[in-house]
């Protein structure tokens, strides 16, 4: 009897709230009750894709020579004057006839297929620390400069959603669809190998407990310190292969020369940014929302050091 009350007082409640026994009522806003529909304005914030064909492309123009302006101000830092690539930081122009070299020079000019990739990249993600801030005109003109960068258009171009689809980049034709049929392999249980006939020719004597009880506790502390989670979310894109001079989580060496001019010193480097003989540091690497405490603690758990510990 007890147990029915409570049914009956459950199911009452449910429809009170505005829910049907077959489902929910016709003006919830979600299907679990919660959330809105998107307006017009917010598909358009997330729905900036461009296509090869031109679709997608906002309204606006821009020439290479307001683009070469802009492209010094917020691009030649990383990418060079001349699309020469700073650092680690990607090349842009040159390459030509080198696809099929051992080490290809993958840039625009000689790998790129469409320049609706170039312009939906800058776009999207460029100036590195200010991502989509630039305006749709800035981002034809710089499109339109790294396109002379790479002698695909003269001096005078104005790129505009008219001519847009008429500049052809020389590697297009080199992008095909895979051809190979999307299937799923049977099992072989032909002709096996006996595993009497198979033998050991050489093995790896595995470290000794102490030493394995070592590692396992120096990773317990890594993953326990505070900075890890912002290294991971933020810092890794750079810090784990050195993209543009940043020091490598783990290469002592690196980080011994920096920690020479102490931690408070580093740990202001990366909170206001810095710009050094071997590379470029973002202000809080292009995240301005981050903490300044999440900051020093992501520094101090890279460099090796535990919070509040100076060298």
């Amino acid at each position: 009897m007890c147990n029915s009350v409570k049914l009956f007082k459950a199911l009452l409640l449910v429809l009170t709230c505005g829910w049907s026994v077959g489902g929910f009522a016709a003006n919830a806003p979600g299907y679990f009750n919660y959330g809105k529909a998107a307006t017009a304005a917010e598909i358009a914030g997330w729905d900036i894709d461009i296509r090869a064909d031109g679709q997608g492309l906002p309204e606006g123009s821009g020439s290479v020579e307001d683009g070469e302006v802009i492209y010094e101000r917020k691009c030649a830092e990383c990418h060079g004057s001349f699309g020469e690539g700073v650092g680690q930081f990607p090349i842009l122009a040159g390459g030509n006839g080198t696809l099929s070299d051992q080490r290809p020079v993958k840039t625009v000019g000689s790998y790129w297929a469409h320049t609706s990739t170039l312009f939906d990249y800058i776009r999207r993600t460029m100036p590195f620390t200010q991502p989509e801030s630039l305006e749709d005109d800035e981002v034809y003109a710089v499109t339109a400069y790294v396109l002379y960068l790479n002698d695909i258009v003269d001096d005078d171009f104005v790129l505009d959603r008219e001519n847009f689809t008429s500049v052809e980049l020389a590697n297009r034709n080199n992008f095909v669809p895979d051809p190979r049929p999307d299937v799923h392999n049977k099992r072989c249980m032909k002709n096996c190998k006996n595993p009497a006939d198979i033998t050991i020719s050489s093995s790896v004597t595995a470290p000794p407990p102490a030493v394995l009880a070592l590692q396992s506790a120096d990773a317990a502390m890594a993953a326990d310190h505070p900075g890890a989670k912002t290294y991971e979310q933020y810092c890794m894109v750079c810090h784990k292969a050195g993209v543009g001079g940043a020091p490598m989580l783990g290469d002592k060496k690196q980080w011994d020369e920096r920690l020479l001019q102490g931690m408070a010193v580093l740990e202001q480097h990366a909170i206001e940014g810095y710009i050094g003989n071997r590379g470029v540091m973002p202000a809080k690497g292009g995240f301005s929302d981050l903490a300044d405490d999440a900051v020093r603690q992501a520094v101090q758990y890279m460099s090796g050091n535990m919070p509040g510990t100076e060298q």
